[in-house]
């Protein structure tokens, strides 16, 4: 299955009942976590359909997406960017709040991403992660799938 495959799936799971309610709670969590973090630049790399800054009163907040294979988002007061997680065009030190909302199982190289976003916080920011437990039956499953492809048979 190609990246762009599992983003068009998990889209989809994401509108089932499971996926809504997982959604949901998601949604709960991060406005805990966000809600009272300050600063004035704030970056949520992928999952739109999640609006992870909703909480957050930061007055520049970015949703990035690395693929397009969906709309923008419909975030209210937050601006659409395409770029790739591994290559973050901010400069060092400027953003406040990242939130990766399921962002490591879609980037390329999760290592890369979480350089990255190193990079760009400030001293004392903050990343918020969320994301599928790999030891689980969607982590083996997802780790098959990159078998396969590195094998030539996806």
């Amino acid at each position: 299955m190609t990246k762009q495959q599992w983003i068009i799936e998990l889209g989809s799971w994401l509108h089932t009942a499971p996926g809504r309610h997982l959604l949901a709670w998601e949604q709960d969590r991060l406005d805990q976590a966000v809600a009272d973090v300050f600063g004035y630049h704030a970056l949520q790399l992928g999952l739109p359909e999640l609006p992870g800054l909703r909480a957050n009163r930061m007055p520049h907040r970015w949703v990035t997406e690395d693929a397009l294979v969906r709309p923008a988002s419909g975030q209210p007061g937050v601006v659409s960017l395409h770029c790739d997680f591994d290559a973050l065009p901010f400069p060092n030190a400027s953003i406040d709040l990242v939130v990766l909302p399921h962002s490591l199982e879609l980037a390329r190289d999760p290592h890369q991403t979480l350089r990255e976003v190193e990079r760009v916080l400030v001293p004392e920011g903050r990343v918020v992660i969320t994301g599928f437990n790999p030891a689980s039956l969607w982590g083996l499953r997802q780790r098959a799938g990159h078998m396969r492809r590195g094998m030539g048979f996806g």
